[in-house]
């Protein structure tokens, strides 16, 4: 039985990495400031690849790795991995004149990154249902509403030290954050235990239902990260608003995100899920029209329209992993890290395919305007993944009991 001081840190940890996960984002008015970092759009967006290369790798690799080396010591690597990505961060304001030096600095930084993040938040949501046997569901929407809490908090932050023209506090919060987690998680057993194997076949090979399910990730990780990356720049460039509004848009981002999956979850009694699984997408879709005919001075549109935004997203990628997990038996313990791996895929293509765009005079109300395209594809693939499903028992998937 896990201590509460376990249960605490694993929460604390869920916190902690929502705000990692989103300090770069949160500083992209930072990293395009000619007086700063001085990144063109390609820059700014190549700057995530190595976080998506790592991030899939880390997903992929994490249920073998914790078989092998335990759950308590992925944690860990984790942890120290997003460590060290917010410490080069910090490093790269020391030699930002040097441009070159910089970027090579923050593409490093990115790939630590998603090593953390990878080997982190699986981990996390292993010990979340592994410590709460009785009320797995529960726990696990505990968790994943800390970590949007951390996503809410990390653009927050970003608005109150760039306005005092002290950016590089974000991540020397975050690196304080992670130290700490570090030293208490340190002497804690987090040791899971261990069940009895049950005979089982080794399955055949990936069902090609798979397929629809990873070709809807690629989508939402497209749609989620047109927001969650380009909101900021949308709303200073377009919009005119200051780097502190515009951090204020991103947190509405995440803010209906986290909300929304919480709201979901709580009326899901009279909502079937799949029925918010075919309407999201396409109040997503209205939220990105809405986007992108925002005008100079339209600040209060752009924020609620980015909320909406956030709705749309909410519940859509837990959903995913849910139906998977449901129907996919013969691979049920892998759907979530499949699932996750082609989410980073259209992570990456939105995060840095969109800077090329935008350099090559494509301006972001456009690129909002294919998103909504994109929005409106994913409603249609909904159906897809769903047909003939009922709705699934938990919105938010259940992790595989540890071996």
């Amino acid at each position: 039985m896990a201590s509460k001081a376990e249960t605490n840190v694993v929460y604390a940890a869920g916190i902690a990495q929502g705000i990692v996960l989103v300090t770069f984002p949160a500083a992209s008015t930072v990293f395009t400031d000619p007086s700063e970092y001085g990144l063109s759009n390609t820059q700014y967006g190549t700057l995530f690849l190595p976080q998506v290369i790592t991030a899939i790798t880390a997903a992929l690799l994490g249920a073998s790795l914790g078989g092998r080396f335990g759950t308590k010591r992925i944690y860990l690597a984790g942890l120290v991995a997003a460590l060290i990505s917010m410490t080069l961060l910090i490093a790269s304001d020391f030699v930002k004149d040097d441009q070159s030096a910089a970027y090579a600095v923050l593409l490093c930084a990115t790939a630590f990154l998603g090593a953390g993040f990878g080997l982190s938040v699986p981990a996390l949501n292993t010990f979340a249902a592994a410590f709460n046997p009785g009320a797995v569901s529960r726990a696990i929407l505990v968790l994943n509403a800390l970590l949007g809490l951390g996503t809410v908090l990390a653009p927050v932050f970003a608005a109150i030290f760039v306005g005092l023209g002290i950016w590089w506090c974000l991540p020397l919060v975050s690196a304080g954050l992670l130290a700490a987690l570090i030293a208490v998680s340190l002497p804690l057993p987090l040791r899971i235990e261990a069940k009895q194997p049950a005979e089982r076949r080794a399955p055949s090979g990936i069902p090609q239902r798979f397929w629809v399910y990873a070709g809807f990730a690629v989508l939402y990780g497209i749609c989620e990260t047109v927001n969650g990356n380009w909101s900021q720049l949308d709303m200073t460039r377009e919009v005119g608003a200051s780097a502190t509004v515009a951090a204020l848009a991103l947190t509405a981002f995440w803010g209906m995100v986290t909300l929304g999956r919480v709201l979901f979850a709580a009326v899901q009694r009279w909502v079937p899920s799949r029925v918010t699984y075919h309407v999201l997408p396409f109040a997503l879709a209205g939220a990105f029209v809405v986007v992108s005919f925002l005008s100079d001075g339209d600040t209060a549109l752009g924020l609620i329209a980015f909320g909406l935004a956030g709705l749309g997203c909410s519940a859509l990628l837990p959903l995913t992993i849910s139906f998977g997990q449901e129907e996919l038996t013969a691979i049920s313990t892998g759907v979530a890290g499949g699932v996750i791996a082609f989410y980073q895929l259209g992570y990456g293509l939105a995060a840095f395919g969109t800077g090329p765009l935008l350099d090559h005079g494509i301006g972001l109300p456009t690129i909002f305007k294919l998103a909504a395209v994109v929005a409106v594809c994913m409603g249609v693939w909904s159906f897809a993944v769903a047909r003939g499903r009922p709705s699934p028992v938990s919105l938010h998937p259940h992790l595989a009991s540890p071996a």
